[in-house]
């Protein structure tokens, strides 16, 4: 059996009085799209310095690949980081072929390659263009590209999404499911949970520096504490939310329309939700038990979204 793709044991890592991460395990297997989630401050980027080698650890023991974060390690690793690192005078397809040279790859081998990325990623026209000239989601495109152009056994993305369009988010998301799809590892740090949803295998929310929550995304969603209902309503009655919202054991209605979703306490029984609707003369289409979402699980346990 392979060794995981990383592996943290008890790690802690502080910068002066502040603590950044605490007594962190963390196992990512091999072959899966691993969420790193958290709101700002919680340690994902920290996290993410230690297994490069970039930060060194107080304590605790990483292994990547499962061995040390060596120079042969790296060459197996493209890291996407959260602030942009490219050479902004140089033209688009010359540097990603310094690049993708430095990782070892033949100019020969990498130009078919390195074209292919950018026509995937809508970028084709702008080759010749020099990195100041693109906007800000086309180098983080391109930054992207640059990541994965070598063809690395792990991708680390360190909030990818930042500065893109609803397109170009859709773009991203396709590529990386590509990579996904050709058994690469990837670790995925993003506060757009609705990325997280869609992509990953594996999920760990951290919060103040320790892991909450960690698990197969299934399964993390079934760790929420407390029911939600999903209602829908024949005609939408604004004193009839209202007459739920202040039922003991509600905690939030959120409203879209007819549609209501409702969280409760692990305490209240939801039949007393649809008996309180029909004494209320509420005709309900809908009544149904709902899976939390990633988000609703991300505010339970780290206490917040990403600012």
């Amino acid at each position: 059996m392979s060794s995981p793709a990383i592996e943290l044991q008890g790690v802690r890592k502080t910068f002066e009085r502040t603590l950044a991460v605490e007594d962190l395990d963390l196992t990512v297997p091999r072959g899966t799209t691993y969420g790193l989630l958290g709101p700002n401050g919680s340690g994902k980027t920290t996290t993410i310095r230690l297994l490069l080698g970039i930060y060194g650890a107080d304590r605790g023991a990483i292994r990547v690949f499962g061995g040390e974060t060596t120079s042969e390690a790296l060459d197996r690793i493209g890291y996407l980081p959260e602030e942009r690192g490219l050479y902004h005078r140089m033209r688009v397809r010359a540097l990603l072929l310094f690049l993708a040279e430095l990782k070892g790859m033949r100019a020969r081998e990498a130009r078919p390659r390195i074209d292919a990325w950018l026509e995937r990623l809508g970028l084709a026209e702008r080759a010749g263009s020099r990195v100041h000239e693109l906007s800000k989601g086309n180098q983080q495109k391109l930054q992207f590209l640059a990541a994965v152009l070598h063809e690395p056994e792990l991708v680390i993305l360190d909030e990818p999404f930042a500065g893109l369009d609803p397109l170009n988010q859709e773009a991203l998301r396709t590529a990386i499911g590509e990579v996904r799809a050709a058994g690469r590892t990837v670790l995925l740090s993003t506060h757009q949970l609705e990325h997280a949803e869609r992509l990953c295998d594996h999920v760990c929310i951290l919060a103040r520096g320790r892991k909450v929550a960690d698990g197969p995304v299934t399964e993390v969603r079934r760790g929420s504490r407390g029911t939600r209902l999903a209602i829908t309503l024949e005609t939408w009655s604004p004193p009839t939310t209202a007459a739920i919202s202040a039922m003991d054991g509600v905690l939030g209605v959120q409203e879209d329309g007819r549609e209501l979703e409702v969280a409760l306490d692990e305490r209240t029984d939801p039949q007393s939700v649809l008996a309180a609707l029909v004494a209320a003369g509420a005709r309900v289409h809908r009544f149904a038990l709902a899976e939390p979402t990633l988000r609703q699980v991300f505010l339970e346990r780290a206490g917040g979204p990403d600012a």
